[in-house]
């Protein structure tokens, strides 16, 4: 199928962007495109206008400051995994961006646009979640900052209100913590069947705090309090991260979402593999 006919701007500051957003509540901003064209294509999503704001710098660009790691909403997964910054300060997003679709995709997609889209099954908004990041946003009411803990609301829905648009992301350096992503991979799609983050505060043996997100098994990105508090206080002995597995599946449990490819009993036990895996990446 092809789209339906559209008006198409290219605005040449965010603030235009914001302002032509602002004077239809049918337009679409577009960034990378991965995931509106083919909504787009199968009339899925039928904007009146689409705002490219591709071309934008100001919303481009990766940076430290602080102890904080700073990525532009329009920066490319490609870029985020090659950055030495976010090697040294999140791995984990490294990891999880070099892993997203294949070379087209992560050379075209932002990471704006993927945390915007929400789509259960990717792997950035799992990251920057269980990451403690927050989101900035820019809007025709002016700018705000969301926490990744209250952003992600449901099923490719978000805290996103009309004619906002996501500026840059923040992250805390996680240079001083342990912290790795693991997924297991859709083998036609790529797209995270069951995907795990964890963030690990380590002093010495023990484990002194612990932050863990799962997506692709769920409706979003979403963190485990159970599992976090079985591994804090623990040494990560294999009784500990069994028992945060096992912690991950229960807090989960009336969330998982199944398909005929990976029901929801399977995606529900490979939630705590994969926590297992996450943890033992970590600390390798």
């Amino acid at each position: 199928m092809r789209p339906a006919n559209f008006d198409y701007q290219r605005p040449t500051s965010l603030s235009e962007a914001i302002q032509l957003l602002a004077n239809n509540d049918e337009a679409k901003a577009l960034a990378g495109g991965h995931s509106l064209i083919p909504a787009m294509n199968q009339r899925l999503s039928t904007p009146e206008q689409l705002v490219d704001i591709g071309r934008l710098d100001e919303l481009k660009g990766i940076s430290t400051n602080n102890g904080t790691l700073s990525i532009g909403a329009l920066s490319t997964h490609a870029q985020i995994a090659a950055s030495s910054d976010v090697r040294t300060h999140c791995a984990a997003l490294a990891t999880a961006t070099g892993l997203v679709g294949d070379p087209q995709v992560r050379n075209w997609g932002t990471l704006g646009g993927n945390l915007a889209h929400a789509d259960p099954a990717s792997d950035p908004p799992t990251v920057v979640l269980a990451a403690g990041g927050t989101l900035h946003l820019q809007g025709p009411n002016g700018t705000r900052s969301v926490s990744a803990d209250n952003f992600f609301i449901d099923l490719f829905t978000t805290d996103l209100q009309p004619g906002e648009l996501i500026t840059r992301i923040e992250i805390p350096s996680l240079q001083g913590k342990k912290n790795a992503y693991v997924k297991l991979a859709h083998p036609a799609s790529r797209y995270a069947i069951v995907g795990v983050c964890v963030v690990l505060e380590m002093n010495g043996n023990e484990c002194v705090s612990a932050r863990v997100a799962v997506g692709g098994a769920t409706p979003k990105a979403t963190r485990s309090p159970s599992a976090e508090e079985r591994l804090t206080g623990s040494s990560l002995q294999v009784a500990a991260v069994d028992a945060a597995a096992e912690a991950l599946v229960n807090d989960i449990a009336g969330d998982v979402m199944g398909d005929l490819f990976a029901p929801e009993d399977y995606r529900r036990a490979m939630a705590g593999v994969y926590l297992k895996r996450a943890v033992q990446a970590a600390m390798a």
